[in-house]
């Protein structure tokens, strides 16, 4: 593999912590036609690029192949493994505890491809934007904890108590710093104390 061929290709260090993460290949004993390493190079680029599956560079592996290991990755919660594992290690060596208790929430929306269909996306009047609306929360230094995504009509509010949601569940996070509007019309089970232009929502 040429070096530097593209921004979003993994590091020899980078894959060093991936690679013991990732799950047995299940082909029977046969070996994968090809390298993971690769197959993770091909997911990148798609995620960093943004673009469709099927404007994979050739010297990439074929679109479908790689598009099937996503799938198979996800649907194993895989990606979902990985994020908090190598968060953990990033969180150790900046002599953090390995769970967040406190996180940090905001709302992006972004418009959506022609791929998108119309029963998921939605239009953002306050941002004029029609696509997708995704709610991040991160830990305190910015690692990411969730992402939930849903039609950019959806009000802050609403769509914030998704991520919180899933935050809760998974993790010891109890405290989540976000803007006003993220943070106001919770309800009781997540009152906001506002401070300024940021709330924390408990």
């Amino acid at each position: 593999m040429p070096p530097d061929r593209y921004p979003s290709d993994l590091t020899d260090a980078q894959w060093e912590l991936i690679e013991p993460l990732l799950p047995e290949p299940d082909t029977g004993g046969r070996p994968e036609k090809h390298p993971r390493r690769e197959i993770v190079n091909a997911i990148l680029y798609v995620v960093r690029s943004g673009c469709p599956w099927r404007y994979l560079p050739t010297d990439l592996p074929p679109w479908q192949t790689v598009y099937w290991y996503f799938q198979q990755w996800e649907q194993a919660g895989v990606t979902e493994a990985l994020l908090t594992e190598l968060r953990i290690k990033a969180r150790r060596q900046a002599d953090r505890a390995d769970e967040p208790s406190a996180g940090i929430i905001d709302s992006q929306s972004v418009k959506g491809a022609d791929t998108v269909g119309r029963d998921s996306r939605g239009y953002d009047a306050g941002k004029k934007v029609n696509g997708r609306k995704r709610f991040i929360i991160t830990d305190t230094t910015g690692l990411l904890v969730t992402v939930a995504v849903m039609a950019a009509s959806w009000q802050d509010r609403d769509g914030a108590k998704t991520a919180l949601l899933s935050a809760y569940l998974t993790t010891p996070i109890r405290h989540v710093f976000g803007l006003r509007g993220t943070a106001g019309g919770l309800g009781p089970r997540h009152s906001a104390h506002h401070s300024g232009d940021r709330a924390q929502a408990c």
